[in-house]
């Protein structure tokens, strides 16, 4: 880094800063914003010397661009939550109003006709890339001030975080990615980087670097509740272990070749209840995806991403990444576009026996039915018959309210991205004829951080493991009697049942029980396509759902082993990158 930061931008009302050379993305990509032209004819509205950006006292300054990113940079067609490409798994549709309407994720959504030059994949891409150069901008930036200074520590380690949780969702997206992790790096360095320095193991291994440091020097606390602390860089870093345990290392496949008992010992050292004490589950699940302030960072939050309204801007740094999932309810939500549809599958893996414990039921369930579940369902899906929001001004039906698609997708919606419309005006937002919210986005929840300790004991045969499961269970069927949907047994004739695991079970057994309950307590965050992928079994699940959930649509769906596991690397980053790139195995 050579002179200062020389240019404060404004980008309708939100504030970014960008360093003299401006951002380099990788292979040459452009800066994908729709205000470009009118950003290039400001004049700079401030400057920050060389010896201010090294001061601890002003050093917040600089990295707040880098936090920004999370917020600003994101798109509704390519969310950093990655719910849009959720939608390739057994829990969701791709939805909205037809197989046309964002078209590329419905080809996607079933594995069939898709395109390297999709806009999907450069997208989100690009703008991970852009957030990732910000970062380094500021790493670059701390490492010329004083390294034994506290703050300057601090501030290290969050960029650090940072750059893992890009690198993360990137490396779950694509596989095969650049690393950018390297001090004080100049375009010509950026235009020669590779995505297959590393094997897929040692790619992991990168991102954990980054989180180490930050476990050993982050504090417990943060006065701003946006900051990682202490406990999110170890759950993040646990499930950085996690996903790398289940190794894919053969260059010719996606299979998992092996289980490493190494990495699963990290799970287990990082979901240690020694770091999360001041953590644990909200009584009422559903606490984890309310506005109000009282609810947002909660004691189940350990990490978020923080969204604000009336902060002296045109809307705020509102959650425009979910707007897309916003039902088209007439004179409330005229034009919501009804994407990331709940599945037929995913309601009846609710569904429950006679002991409370899951069960597979022959028909599809439906309010009203004799059939028990759990009290979960209601918290994550609007079902027919029961209120959207939990406000009974607004009952989901089997009409065309409830479906842009006139039910091709069905008629359920999704609960935990959306707000009661009755907050509309104070949560809820109409911006440029679309929806945002002032909610917070949980990253990672404690209820994730105990299912990822108990996966990792139950794959090293260690014990615990069915008691953290029922620990989750516990706080489920505490729901049935104390949550929001506690009355819908006598209001909507709904009938619940839920119960712990008792008994002896094989490891075998032991894990499928995990792998449902995280299904059942993440439904709709985004987790389930990629944990079926890093668990070896997304081809013979989501093809199983193809043929057997029930939507026409998706009898044409098929899912490719050795392909379909990952986004191709984008047409444009492979030509632009003059053969120093490589495609993912499957003849993309």
């Amino acid at each position: 880094m050579n002179t200062i930061i020389n240019k404060v931008k404004v980008c309708g009302s939100r504030f970014f800063t960008l360093h003299s050379s401006l951002f380099t993305l990788l292979a040459a990509a452009v800066l994908t914003t729709s205000c470009s032209d009118f950003l290039e004819e400001q004049k700079p509205q401030g400057t920050m010397t060389q010896e201010q950006i090294t001061d601890p006292r002003q050093v917040d300054n600089l990295i707040v661009s880098a936090y920004a990113g999370l917020v600003t940079i994101e798109d509704m067609n390519a969310s950093f939550s990655l719910w849009n490409y959720d939608s390739r798994s057994d829990d969701a549709y791709h939805g909205g109003a037809s197989a046309s309407d964002a078209g590329p994720f419905y080809n996607l959504q079933l594995g069939t006709g898709i395109q390297t030059s999709d806009y999907q994949f450069g997208s989100i891409w690009g703008r991970f890339y852009q957030y990732l150069s910000r970062i380094n901008l500021s790493l670059d930036a701390l490492a010329t001030a004083d390294q034994e200074n506290q703050v300057i520590k601090e501030r290290t380690a969050e960029m650090l975080f940072l750059r893992a949780y890009g690198h993360f969702q990137l490396k779950r997206l694509f596989k095969k990615i650049p690393f950018v992790n390297q001090p004080n790096m100049k375009e010509e360095d950026y235009n020669n980087l590779t995505n297959t320095l590393y094997s897929n193991d040692e790619g992991w291994q990168q991102i954990a670097n980054d989180l180490e440091v930050a476990v050993n020097t982050l504090p417990e606390t943060q006065a701003d509740k946006g900051r990682p602390t202490k406990a999110a860089a170890a759950a993040l870093l646990a499930k950085v272990y996690l996903y790398k345990a289940y190794r894919q290392d053969d260059p010719k496949s996606h299979k998992v070749t092996e289980i490493n008992s190494a990495d699963l010992q990290k799970v287990v050292d990082y979901t240690d209840p020694k770091y999360y004490t001041a953590y644990g589950l909200e009584d009422d699940m559903h606490n984890n995806f309310r506005p109000e302030e009282m609810y947002e960072n909660g004691k189940e939050s350990v990490w978020a991403i923080q969204y604000s309204k009336n902060d002296g801007t045109t809307w705020g740094n509102l959650n425009f990444s979910n707007r897309l999932i916003v039902p088209c309810i007439p004179k409330v939500h005229d034009s919501g576009c009804d994407f990331y549809k709940p599945s037929n599958s995913l309601v009846n893996a609710y569904c429950t026996d006679v002991n409370g414990l899951p069960t597979t039921v022959s028909t599809d369930y439906e309010v009203g039915s004799s059939q028990t579940v759990d009290p979960r369902l209601f918290v994550t899906v609007g079902v027919p018959g029961t209120p959207y929001m939990f406000n009974a001004n607004f009952m989901v039906a089997k009409t065309n309210t409830w479906s842009r698609s006139g039910g091709e997708y069905g008629y359920n919606v999704s609960l935990k991205q959306n707000v009661d419309p009755d907050l509309k005006d104070n949560y809820l937002f109409l911006c440029d004829n679309q929806w945002a919210s002032s909610m917070n986005r949980i990253v990672i929840r404690y209820a994730d951080v105990l299912l990822m300790r108990a996966e990792a004991l139950a794959q090293l045969g260690k014990d615990g493991a069915l008691a953290l499961v029922n620990q989750v269970r516990t706080r489920a069927a505490g729901m049935a009697k104390n949550s929001i949907v506690s009355g819908y047994p006598g209001k909507y004739d709904v009938h619940y049942a839920i119960g712990i695991y008792r008994g002896s079970y094989s490891k075998e057994q032991l894990i499928d029980i995990i792998k449902t309950e995280r299904r059942l307590e993440l439904a709709m965050e985004s987790e389930r396509f990629f944990d079926l992928v890093r668990w070896g079994d997304a081809a013979e699940v989501i093809n199983k759902f193809f043929q057997n959930d029930g939507m026409p649509f998706l009898k044409a769906g098929l899912f490719t082993a050795d392909k379909n596991e990952y986004a191709p690397i984008p047409f444009e980053q492979i030509t632009a990158s003059n053969g120093k790139y490589e495609q993912n195995i499957g003849q993309w």
